[in-house]
């Protein structure tokens, strides 16, 4: 249950993340999510779920945690990037054009940012984290799974359908 919902908070803190990053960057793109109706980018609670399953001795060591993140982040990067392409039909990221990239769905300048993220997330996030997911009911689980469910098999098909990540976008937004 605790992985369950870290999952989820770091998905949506994740979509922040992002959400900011497309600001900063002035991407053309502002929505950032990866579900129909949740803002949520999956891809992060992953990596992070991944992260806090590294082993005491790797997260120890800020060294060995800041390579066992980006490892670890790196391959649920990669994980999440072939899923959406071979299942849903669509690229929610190509890094193609940078350095170190394998197949344009990972590359070295993220995979350093996921090792720092990671540090951060173990040493400063994560007991923050804890405490919030202590303070959710178990009644709340089975409810957002089946949301989550929902909205994850809707987008999927909407994905598949359309091919175009643009297809999730159902809100009118100042661009």
């Amino acid at each position: 249950m605790e992985l369950f919902w870290y999952g989820i908070l770091y998905s949506f803190l994740g979509f922040l993340l992002e959400v900011a990053f497309a600001h900063v960057t002035g991407a053309r793109k502002k929505d950032r999510k990866c579900f129909l109706l949740l803002p949520l980018c999956p891809v992060y609670g992953l990596g992070a779920v991944g992260i806090l399953l590294l082993p005491p001795a790797v997260q120890g060591s800020v060294p060995l945690l800041f390579l066992g993140s980006a490892a670890v982040a790196s391959l649920a990067e990669y994980g999440m990037g072939w899923f959406y392409e071979r299942c849903w039909g669509v690229s929610f990221w190509n890094y193609r054009a940078l350095p170190g990239n394998v197949k344009g769905r990972v590359c070295l300048p993220f995979s350093l940012c996921w090792g720092a993220l990671g540090v951060v997330l173990v040493r400063w996030v994560q007991p923050w984290m804890a405490q919030a997911a202590a303070m959710l009911p178990g009644v709340l689980l089975p409810p957002a799974a089946a949301l989550l469910a929902a909205d994850f098999l809707c987008s999927g098909l909407l994905l598949r359908q359309t091919r175009s990540t643009d297809s999730l976008r159902w809100y009118r937004q100042g661009e």
